[in-house]
């Protein structure tokens, strides 16, 4: 199927200026916006609609194209545990399948029909008399729902640092999330400005092409290997033809990752192990003692987050790049100076900086019972109860939000169970007659508490400075225990800890 096929406007779209309405309003056809659109069918909820920028599904699997995008959790745990792909290329899938993967079941499941496409949200506003969510689109569309949900997750707005002169550069200048592939890297002089799990991954293949290449690195990254390779066609065979043994390779996986919190809660010197692997690594692929010492992390394994990669060092060790930790003072026309004064041509700037992950919804965008404004509320950092709910904001469910990131294992397990949580909601709303649905102020402050204090002992808070935390070293991101704590957490619908209002 050609990405094209989905952008068409789909049957009985409504046009003009009309207010559409739905039962459930969904926001954005990622890995979490598809499986709640999933799941929502399976209960037989069939009036719902699923608004997305784009005019294709795929979420940050459509947006990151950057050469040599892949997971960085194994393939078959990072995929639908109702949806198993036994055709997976490679341990860990590269970005073309997963895209592929997640347009597959937006078909397979029926979704397409209640997508609408090219729809970007800029506002949504409770209103109390009428129970109602009101959804506005910046093209001036209007949308009206009974419970709205939140899939745009932490990864879908680009971070781009403010650096004095940046709109001045005469070159090329482009974030990873949105890659220039009309871009001719061949002979240049390119800086990468930023050293997160997507540089990672480009730098390699970028490497081999330029002519210089000048990574500016704030902090150097933890990096291991990864245990990657092509699945065979035999295996891919025994997959398809006995399911059962994906489910084991799965369950296997999924053990073998959640055993890595013990050393992140408990046994922080098994961290020395993981150290020790990455130093003897750096140590065979890098020659220069002043390289080698520039790239090596003085903090804890895992306190930022763990990358992996069989070929980030060894093109750290080319002779045509450049590790360069001083601090970025400027761009000007031609290149970059660094806060020693000394600057640098460059015919492309690339940023490998990661996302605005502590604002997963955009300011002013989110307004509860009387009109508060979720960006205000959220001024200290994002809150949630069970990561989901927020109190002021009734009927309005966030999947990936606040703390239930995860460190260890697979995001896909976690939106599942939040998920579920979510539809055991809308089934309680309908069993008793309910038409709005409140958590308790107290109720979602005595998780707050708990979930800050679990975090407190974990290496994620052992000093450095990550994404995980906020600019108040608040790790607001992480989920502090073991995955499926989690989903014992979310298994049931707590009624008892939401004030409900009756139809």
């Amino acid at each position: 199927m050609k990405p094209q096929e989905f952008s068409q406007p789909r049957t009985g779209q409504p046009g003009g200026s009309g207010i559409e309405r739905a039962r459930v309003i969904v926001v954005g056809t990622g890995f979490s916006g598809l499986c709640m659109g999933v799941k929502l069918r399976e209960m037989g909820e069939d009036d719902f609609l699923m608004l997305e920028r784009a005019n294709d599904v795929g979420g940050t699997w459509r947006d990151n194209t950057y050469p040599g995008c892949a997971c960085d959790v194994p393939s078959h745990l990072y995929s639908f545990s109702f949806e198993a792909n036994p055709e997976w290329s490679r341990m860990y899938a590269p970005q073309p399948e997963i895209y592929a993967y997640l347009r597959n079941c937006a078909k397979k499941y029926d979704l397409l029909r209640h997508v609408r496409f090219n729809t970007n949200l800029v506002g949504a506003r409770y209103d109390e008399a009428r129970a109602k969510w009101v959804v506005q689109s910046e093209d001036g569309r209007t949308f009206e729902c009974d419970v709205l949900v939140s899939g745009m997750g932490g990864l879908s707005n680009p971070m781009v640092p403010n650096i004095p002169g940046l709109e001045r550069f005469e070159g090329s200048t482009f974030h990873s999330a949105n890659w220039n592939h009309g871009y001719d890297f061949t002979g240049k002089r390119v800086a990468v400005i930023g050293s997160g799990a997507s540089a990672i991954q480009f730098v390699p293949q970028i490497a081999p092409l330029v002519d210089q290449l000048d990574y500016y690195q704030r902090t150097p990254a933890w990096v291991v290997p990864k245990d990657d390779r092509p699945l065979s066609d035999k295996e891919k065979a025994d997959f398809k033809a006995n399911p059962w043994r994906q489910r084991m390779q799965r369950t296997k996986q999924y053990w073998m990752m959640e055993a890595r919190f013990l050393a992140f809660k408990f046994k922080p010197e098994w961290m020395k192990l993981v150290a020790k692997v990455a130093k003897h690594k750096i140590a065979r692929a890098i020659t220069d003692p002043a390289v080698r010492a520039k790239i090596t992390p003085d903090y804890t394994p895992g306190c930022k987050r763990l990358l992996i990669s069989n070929d980030y060092y060894p093109a750290l060790g080319r002779t045509n790049v450049d590790v360069i930790t001083e601090g970025i003072q400027a761009v000007t026309p031609r290149g970059v100076i660094t806060q020693d004064g000394v600057e640098r041509p460059a015919d492309a700037i690339v940023f490998g900086t990661g996302f605005k992950v502590q604002d997963p919804i955009p300011p002013r965008t989110v307004f509860g019972r009387g009109g508060q404004d979720l960006s205000v509320v959220w001024k200290d950092g994002p809150e949630a109860y069970k990561g989901i709910a927020v109190a002021g904001f009734p009927n309005f469910f966030i999947l990936m939000g606040p703390n239930t990131g995860l460190g260890h294992n697979s995001m896909v397990f976690m939106i599942e169970s939040q998920v579920h949580y979510v539809i055991e909601a809308l089934k309680t709303m309908k069993e008793h007659r309910l038409k709005a649905l409140d958590v308790k102020p107290q109720a979602q402050q005595q998780f707050i508490d708990k979930i800050q204090e679990d975090l407190k002992s974990t290496v994620w808070s052992s000093g450095c400075k990550s994404w995980y935390l906020n600019d108040k070293g608040r790790n607001v991101s992480l989920w502090p225990s073991f995955t499926f704590s989690y989903r014992l957490r979310t298994r049931s619908f707590d009624l008892a800890k939401y004030n409900a209002e009756r139809a």
